[in-house]
């Protein structure tokens, strides 16, 4: 069986087949098309391209009236996946069904107005922790209750995900990406009203309002993918829909150091710099509002792939969300990537709360050093999420990356954790973009490889529970190393998020790696045949796909 052509993107291809599992084949195909002729032997059924039956110099003729060919279910599936002109239909389209899949040019808007309003509730969420010292003397609290304003994002997740989720699968993605921009919102304008120094319960309450937008945030970057990418980008778009949340982290570490100094001998001076910070948050966060109101939709006019197309084919009647969720902790692999996802996000989320005072514990007065540092940390992390997506767009070997990214994390923690102390600040910068570049980009990295294990289940769904799993182990991890950093130091908080991970590569190693996603788009309707990288090395030098229930597909 033919392979699809390489240039599928933007590409508008043909309906559904007849229900009797023909194709119709148009006359005098010019070059370019696609076609199908009977053959005799052992050829039969084979797709021509180009106009040119494969292995036969002879070009195609005919007229629309000839017989239809009849394809196997795989060939149907690459049929629809072939080459067209966007906008146009193909030929002998007249009266044919409706295009099957398409590429929307709005799927870009989408994607940058969600990584734009999850870029400032990640700002917001450590905004208060790299400057912990200078909120600890403003607002007259311990270094705890700074702490819990970075955890009520982790603590408010774990409870509202199953309403959020249900919400987004029931309602659908526009009412959760407004009430996740709405809240954020809101809560930006109420830290507006805390600049006094009795009113920290007000600053909390604005947090916890965003915490609570978080919940409609996290969980889309995988599903705003599947619903309007193509297959052969949907990695890298789910990557960049995480990389916003990553550079409001970076703009988290970076901007507020320089915008409140830490001049707590002034009060006044203090409360308006703190103030600044607050009110330059606000009306950005209400401009990405507004464009979310105007611009965001529900879904593309077409589904982007066969995948998406077999999803929203399905009759509505037939999805449970609690059928759902059962089938996901029925799912032995998706349940290990829970937990090994956990614990990495939840080890990146303990070391971004408490770096701060992690830095200042070895280098006295480097508040502004300590920002640059987390920055240096998230920025690594979004190019190594980009580089991540881009990779697994290529080649689609998503166990192996995802394992040998754990492994590079764990070997970054444990060099930070052993250089932090030798008295060069310059080394903690090398030290901390190492780990952040592993470590923040295992993010997209879990969230695509557990669409790929759960499909058909909802993405927002499984990218829900892995967050959900993220925050109880952030919440946990932050606590303790907290406790041990206060008790015993930096290193021994460090070694004991080692030791979590190394847990972590044991467990991911564990894993069964089954792409169904991948299989539909690529034609194979049997799940458990193990799929083949699409545009790999070893897929260029064949174009034929061997499938056998007794054994896997070969190339």
């Amino acid at each position: 069986m033919a392979r699809p052509d390489d240039k599928e993107e933007e590409a508008v291809v043909p309906g559904h087949p007849p229900a009797t599992g023909h194709f119709p084949v148009p006359g005098g195909s010019p070059a370019g098309k696609m076609s199908a002729e009977p053959q005799n032997g052992p050829r039969a059924g084979c797709l021509a391209l180009n106009g040119v039956p494969r292995d036969s110099p002879a070009p195609v003729s005919g007229a629309l009236g000839r017989p239809q060919t009849q394809l196997t279910a795989e060939e149907e599936t690459q049929v629809r996946l072939l080459t067209a002109v966007p906008g146009e239909e193909p030929p002998g389209a007249e009266g044919s069904p409706a295009p099957l899949t398409a590429l929307s040019t709005r799927r870009f808007v989408v994607l940058l107005i969600f990584s734009l309003y999850s870029l400032v509730n990640a700002f917001q969420w450590i905004q208060y922790s790299i400057i912990s010292n200078v909120f600890e003397g403003f607002y007259g609290v311990s270094s705890v209750h700074i702490d819990w304003l970075s955890m009520v994002y982790m603590l408010a997740y774990v409870p509202l995900i199953f309403p959020a989720t249900w919400l987004l699968d029931t309602r659908g993605l526009r009412l959760t990406a407004l009430l996740g921009s709405g809240l954020n919102c809101l809560g930006a304008w109420v830290k507006c009203g805390s600049v006094q120094q009795h009113l920290f319960w007000v600053t909390m309450l604005g947090q916890c309002l965003c915490s609570v937008a978080q919940v409609f945030i996290l969980g889309l970057p995988s599903h705003i993918a599947s619903v309007w990418f193509g297959p052969k980008e949907v990695s890298t778009a789910c990557a960049t829909a995480v990389l916003g949340n990553q550079l409001g982290t970076a703009v988290g570490f970076l901007l507020p150091p320089v915008l409140v100094p830490n001049i707590q001998n002034n009060t006044d001076l203090l409360a308006y710099h703190i103030s600044v910070m607050f009110y330059g948050t606000s009306p950005v966060a209400t401009l990405l509002f507004i464009l979310t109101v105007i611009a965001f939709k529900e879904k593309p006019q077409y589904p982007p792939s066969p995948a998406q197309a077999a999803i929203q084919d399905s009759s509505p009647k037939e999805y449970s969300y609690k059928e759902s969720i059962r089938n996901l902790f029925k799912n032995i692999s998706f349940v290990l990537l829970l937990i090994t996802y956990g614990i990495m996000t939840g080890a990146f989320y303990s070391v971004s709360t408490l770096l701060n005072q992690m830095i200042l514990t070895y280098y006295k007065g480097e508040e502004v050093n300590a920002g640059r540092i987390g920055l240096t940390l998230v920025v690594a992390g979004m190019v190594g999420s980009i580089l991540c997506g881009l990779w697994l767009d290529y080649t689609k070997t998503y166990k192996q990356t995802t394992l040998i990214v754990y492994i590079l994390s764990f070997i970054g923690m444990v060099i930070f954790t052993f250089t932090l102390d030798l008295g060069y600040i310059i080394i903690v910068f090398v030290t901390g973009g190492v780990l952040g570049f592993f470590m923040t980009g295992y993010l997209p990295l879990g969230f695509e490889f557990a669409v790929e294990i759960t499909y058909p289940e909802s993405e927002g769904t499984s990218s829900g529970l892995l967050n959900a799993a993220a925050q109880i182990f952030g919440i946990l991890f932050t606590l303790a190393q907290g406790k041990l950093m206060s008790d015993y130091g930096p290193r021994a908080g460090n070694i004991f998020l080692c030791v979590w991970m190394f847990v972590g590569i044991v467990l991911t190693a564990l894993i069964k790696s089954k792409l169904r996603r991948h299989n539909i788009n690529i034609g194979i309707p049997n799940g458990d045949i193990k799929a083949v990288p699409v545009d790999s090395p070893t897929d260029r030098e064949s174009k034929t796909v061997m499938m056998s229930k007794q054994s896997e597909s070969a190339i």
